[in-house]
């Protein structure tokens, strides 16, 4: 298989006087995996079905290689999706399911087959081709839906939620199954999901949205370290967003350290100047850390991810008044219209 670029500029869908998506421009290159999140409603769905051609473009142009596909079917476009039901017909074997398209195109009983399985071998299923898909498993049926999809050679294979059916140990399972699968064959995959952890764990490169547009694309380390906006910030998680100096910043949760005050314990301290003041809230043992919410004058719900060694050092309890601190390099500031600081990383 060969993978192609996509480019959608200046995008837009509208339902009747609703604009679902706006004029959005993105540019995803050949071998990327692209997760686009966001909450319900923000345009993830419309965009991803706009690409593979099951949604009509309202404006604007969807270029994949070097040809115009805005207005071609999806047969013809050079992409397959895989939907979120896995859409298998439950009277067709395994194999026949995985080399319906190839039917459907006229290509020989002997040939398809022998096609479909190759593809479930890539996907470690070559054992069930006779099996129907009511004796698979979840996690199997999604890896039948997968060879089916990829069957046609698409340059682009687009995935609408798919793990959003599975249990959360097979959900991790089969990322990284996914990623394998995608670095494999060497072409695109976009995603869709509205987990963060799933996309963090993916992408390439990431796209959040709200509201029918992008609010910031970039690898999910950029988007967890430098985001462009308070929505960023707090979509993704792990950061209080805060004013400091009378400006909106963000302060990352794992970043910020805790003392109880005025001798309350063995390393109690007096609050010293640059740190605030806060009353502990709540406390969440997570294994390997600790969150600690609290409220103070910068922020009325706040969070710290504290080392689980750190913690139980000089343990806190809800009611405790504690100090919070962070240093100057933690603040990530944005300006007054939620903007990310975009200064380049040292």
């Amino acid at each position: 298989m060969r993978g192609a670029d996509l480019e959608l500029v200046k995008v837009t869908k509208r339902y009747g006087g609703t604009i679902a998506v706006d004029g959005i421009d993105l540019k995803i290159p050949a071998g990327t995996y692209c997760c686009l999140l966001g909450p319900s409603g923000c345009g993830k769905t419309s965009t991803l079905r706009m690409v593979a051609g099951h949604e009509a473009v309202s404006d604007g142009d969807i270029i994949l290689g070097v040809a115009n596909v805005t207005d071609r079917p999806p047969a013809k476009r050079g992409t397959a999706m895989m939907f979120q039901s896995y859409a298998l017909f439950p009277h067709l074997s395994v194999v026949d399911n995985v080399a319906f398209s190839l039917k459907m195109r006229g290509v020989a009983k002997a040939e398809r087959r022998g096609r479909a399985a190759q593809l479930l071998a890539l996907v470690a299923m070559e054992a069930y081709g006779e099996r129907l898909p009511a004796q698979l498993s979840g996690g199997q049926q999604q890896r039948v839906a997968l060879a089916r999809a990829l069957i046609t050679q698409p340059q682009i294979l687009l995935l609408d939620e798919p793990l959003s059916a599975l249990d959360p140990f097979l959900r991790v399972r089969m990322r990284a199954e996914l990623k394998r699968l995608q670095a494999e064959l060497g072409i695109s995959f976009i995603h869709v999901t509205h987990s963060q952890e799933e996309a963090m764990a993916l992408a390439d490169l990431a796209v959040v949205m709200k509201g029918g547009r992008i609010e910031q694309a970039g690898s999910p380390q950029e988007l967890f370290t430098r985001p462009a906006t308070e929505f960023v910030a707090r979509f993704i998680g792990g950061h209080n967003v805060v004013t400091l100096g009378g400006r909106p910043a963000t302060l990352r949760a794992d970043r910020l350290r805790l003392s109880r005050i005025n001798g309350a314990g063995p390393h109690g301290v007096t609050l010293p100047p640059g740190q605030v003041e806060a009353v502990v809230q709540g406390v969440e043992y997570q294994g390997a850390t600790v969150h600690v919410a609290f409220g103070c004058d910068l922020a009325p719900d706040m969070l710290a991810w504290l080392p689980e060694a750190d913690f139980f050092a000089d343990p806190v309890a809800p009611g405790d008044r504690v100090a919070v601190a962070w240093a100057d390099q933690d603040i990530h500031p944005l300006d007054a219209a939620g903007r990310g600081d975009h200064r380049p990383q040292h």
